[in-house]
């Protein structure tokens, strides 16, 4: 998972933070576990519309078909 929390890190303009922490950053929220925090980036506001993790990225992203950390990669460094 290195390489998700990487690319975490690199979309959040953080440094070492966990996959969570980072993921907190980029989606603009606190307190949420990785998978809330990339859902509510994506505005899936419910259980109902809620995706696991290779799905949400690809999702958030505009992909399909990749690992989160290769979705993820493809978004570009904001700036």
């Amino acid at each position: 998972m290195a390489e998700l929390q990487g690319e975490l890190n690199r979309l959040a303009k953080t440094y070492g933070l966990g996959e969570q922490g980072a993921a907190n950053v980029w989606a603009g929220t606190t307190g949420l576990g990785l998978l809330g925090a990339l859902n509510a980036k994506a505005g899936n506001t419910t259980n109902d519309t809620w995706k696991e993790l290779d799905g949400v990225c690809n999702q958030i992203a505009g992909t399909t078909g990749y690992a989160a950390p290769g979705a993820l990669a493809t978004i570009p460094t904001p700036p």
